[in-house]
């Protein structure tokens, strides 16, 4: 037997081949079988129906028991060859070495990388610089960047606000090495996955990236920043690095350093802090803005309180305050109202405050920055950014607050006048820019930004949203009616809602009766007792669901028949916002003031302010021709419809007065332009909401700020005076501004039969010559109908509302 032959045995399981001469089925694993007569020596055949080997005729040279021996075979041997390959290349021997290989790798990069990190020199003030702030024309609105920074010694600082500030961000400060290598090792992994910032930095290594690096996130930076934090817990006491952190940290208010925070939050030295004062500053290191008491929201003051309770349990558990002098310490220490830097005069400060926060909110999502990285990588870091604001329209809303409200207001006179503020935000929908923005009498002396403030109910500027919910859900009334301009209600003040888990019945304005309405003439009217059935008949979660589509902050909202009254908190910017969208025919627009932003080398890259579609271009014009009825012919027609400088131009807009009037509200739009108007009731030094009615003299008691007065006023005398004469191109049959070609659809929430013909209005055409001498009160001038329903509604929503309702007296008005 040749030595190939002899090779195919053993790759064949150890058989001997057959000789030449045998049949193939002798080969292929059956010895001794004889020949198969038929065929020539060395050439076997499947024969017949008997298989291999038997008399029937010759098959191929090899045969294919032959054939599949050889494959099995190689098949085999190749399976074999690569589990060897495998076994042979990972073996535990390499794995480890590998690993320790690595490690070594790893220790020697890092001890290379410990001698060539040298500790730079400290460049804390060098890294301020003023910002510079411009109007949209490039006209440089303001320089601001005077920075309040003033150090002092530890030992001017109590030992227990020292400790307030180690208890809130390192409690192991005193042992530690001054780094943290799973939180670095963490930060440095988030960082390269695109993941944000999380916390884990010791106070030595904050220190180190305020005063000897920057709030940059990259990864050579923070290699950097555990390099020298190592260096220079080592060169430094622990003392001077505490005495280091605490003076080059920015507690807001332009103030760097615990001096200038105690002086800015408490009119005090450093040195008279009480230890409640201490936490409450150290807490501010987390979010200074958002934690600011002055100008936070009910969230941010929950927030901050839960900081300072934070910072104070840990003192007592580190041994560092008594436990029953912390009992007593229930109450957060309420700063001082704060007070504007140079530059910031006017509307300056207003402006120059939303600007940062859209810059710090877009390098927080950009670079992964805290909100306190963020806000101290732009306060004073020399930027140059250009704003929006059209300086013909910010001049024109200035004066238009002016000339229509603030003229009229006598404090020493009457006591309410001192408590009215007005705030407004002008916004292009096209574009989302905001070319005007009115945040009060002046940043100097009042801090808060009326036209981003959030803690005052819109009132009935929220019921287009409601509307522009049932027609982009095609909602249906109980009876199963669709809803639509035309579709009527029962108007009765105080009727109950029917088809919700929660009781509501809420009153109209001045508890007036409409009876059976349209839809139209609802909005025009502005009746709750149509929009709480409405509500209900769309389902309050799918109503806040589209109105968080169109702009407006849902977060943590009921989804409570009350919120159809618009008892939310909303600003006159997130109106804007949302009255925007549906300008835009329903294409998300998300106001921003930010046209450019520079630093240095480096531009900013800003998100656009228009978005996606968020509801049907359909439903958002539908819900613009009802607005056109509300100054035509509802709440706004004198003080927008008729107004002489309207000249012809089409308007859309609604009216909003809040329950007990501490807030009024016009939010309007032409096709070019969007304003959200919004007055509000607030006794600044007591810091709680009132009344303002008998303000500029009206009728104490009567005598109430309606949305159809001073804010429609100011809307109309700052609109007219900037936009341009268009027509709005909407694509609906619905509503005042075009024809109608459908019969009104009555629904079970109104009469089934009733006795006279549901009010509709046909819309005003011309506008009066005369102008308005008097204060408009919003008050319906037609005798309503007074029918009651004969039926009442049986189907409940599938998803109604299982919360604790909201207390029916909190009712928005008109």
């Amino acid at each position: 037997m040749g030595r190939a032959e002899e090779r195919r045995a053993r790759q064949g399981g150890g058989h001997r081949a057959a000789p030449r001469g045998r049949s193939s089925g002798t080969a292929a694993g059956a010895p001794g079988t004889m020949p198969a007569p038929g065929g020539p020596a060395g050439y076997g055949g499947p024969g017949g129906p008997s298989g291999p080997g038997s008399h029937g005729g010759p098959a191929g040279p090899a045969g294919p028991g032959r054939a599949a021996s050889r494959s099995a075979a190689r098949g085999g041997a190749r399976g074999g060859s690569a589990k060897s390959r495998i076994r042979r290349l990972f073996t535990w021997k390499k794995i480890l070495g590998t690993f320790f290989g690595l490690c070594l790798l790893g220790i020697g990069g890092f001890i290379a990388l410990y001698m060539m990190v040298d500790v730079p020199t400290g460049n804390a003030a060098a890294q301020s610089q003023s910002n510079v702030y411009k109007y949209s024309n490039g006209k440089v609105m303001a320089r601001v960047g005077t920075v309040n920074r003033e150090s002092v010694s530890l030992d001017k600082v109590p030992k227990d606000v020292q400790r307030c500030f180690v208890a809130a961000e390192n409690k192991s400060f005193y042992t530690d090495p001054g780094v943290d290598l799973k939180g670095t090792a963490r930060g440095i992994l988030n960082t390269v996955m695109g993941r944000g910032t999380q916390g884990g930095s010791t106070i030595t290594q904050q220190y180190v990236k305020n005063y000897y690096l920057n709030q940059d996130q990259t990864v050579s930076r923070k290699l950097k920043e555990l390099v020298i934090s190592l260096k220079v817990d080592r060169k430094l006491s622990k003392d001077d690095i505490l005495a280091g952190y605490i003076n080059t940290s920015y507690y807001g208010r332009g103030a760097y350093g615990i001096q200038a925070a105690a002086q800015a939050y408490y009119s005090e030295d450093a040195e008279k802090l009480s230890v409640q004062q201490g936490a409450y500053l150290a807490a501010l290191l987390q979010a200074p803005s958002q934690y600011d008491w002055s100008s936070a929201t009910d969230t941010g003051k929950k927030l901050v309180t839960a900081r300072w309770n934070y910072v104070l349990d840990n003192m007592v558990k580190q041994g560092w305050l008594d436990a029953s002098k912390r009992s007593a310490m229930t109450k957060l220490p309420v700063p001082d109202a704060p007070k504007g830097t140079p530059g910031e005069e006017g509307q300056k400060g207003y402006l120059v405050e939303l600007a940062n926060q859209q810059l710090e909110k877009q390098l927080m999502k950009s670079q992964g920055l805290t909100q306190s990285q963020a806000e101290n990588a732009v306060v004073d870091k020399g930027w140059t950014i250009t704003l929006n604001i059209d300086p013909t329209k910010q001049k024109q809303l200035e004066k238009s607050v002016k000339s229509q409200l603030t003229s009229k207001l006598n404090k020493k006179k009457r006591k309410v006048d001192g408590y009215v503020q007005a705030g407004a935000v002008s916004v292009d929908p096209k574009t989302g820019k905001i070319v005007a923005l009115y945040g009060g009498e002046d940043y100097f002396k009042h801090y808060i930004s009326n036209a981003t403030r959030r803690d005052y109910q819109p009132a009935s500027t929220f019921k287009p949203l409601i509307f522009a919910a049932a027609l982009e859900r095609g909602a249906k009334t109980q009876d199963g009616k669709a809803i639509d301009a035309n579709t009527i209600y029962d108007g009765t003040s105080g009727r109950p809602v029917e088809g919700s888990d929660i009781a509501f019945s809420p009153p109209n304005e001045d508890d007036q009766d409409y009876g059976n309405i349209t839809v139209q003439t609802a909005m025009n009217k502005s009746v709750n007792s149509v929009f709480a059935q409405m509500g209900v008949d769309v389902g309050m979660k799918n109503v806040l669901a589209v109105a968080d589509k169109l702009g407006m902050d849902t977060t943590g909202m009921q989804a409570v028949p009350a919120q159809t009254l618009g008892s939310m908190g909303a600003s006159p910017l997130e109106m804007a916002g949302a009255y925007a969208t549906l300008d835009n025919h329903g294409k998300k627009v998300t106001p921003t003031i930010l046209a450019k932003a520079e630093q240095k080398n480096r531009t900013v890259t800003l998100p656009s302010a228009i978005g996606e579609q968020v509801i049907s271009r359909e439903a958002a014009d539908t819900v613009t021709s009802v607005l056109t009825g509300v100054v035509d012919d509802g709440t706004a027609r004198v003080s927008v419809a008729q107004n002489p400088d309207r000249q012809g131009q089409q308007v859309a807009g609604k009216t909003g007065t809040s329950d007990n009037n501490k807030s009024a509200w016009f939010t309007g739009y032409t096709p070019d332009l969007v304003t959200s108007v919004g007055l509000f009731g607030e006794n600044v030094k007591a810091q709680k909401q009132v009344s303002l009615t008998g303000a500029t003299g009206l009728i104490p008691g009567t005598g109430r700020i309606n949305g159809g007065g001073y804010p429609a006023q100011i809307w109309a005398d700052y609109t007219f005076g900037v936009t341009k004469k268009v027509k709005f191109d909407l694509d609906t049959t619905q509503g005042a501004a075009v024809q109608p070609t459908t019969s009104p659809t009555p629904s079970k929430s109104a009469t089934e039969s009733p006795s006279e013909t549901p009010t509709t209005e046909a819309p005003t055409t011309e506008a009066p010559t005369d102008t308005p001498t008097q204060e408009p009160t919003e008050t319906p001038t037609e005798t309503p109908t007074t029918d009651t329903p004969t039926q009442t509604p049986t189907q409940t929503p599938t998803d109604g509302a299982t919360d604790d309702p909201l207390s029916q007296d909190e009712f928005a008005g008109q």
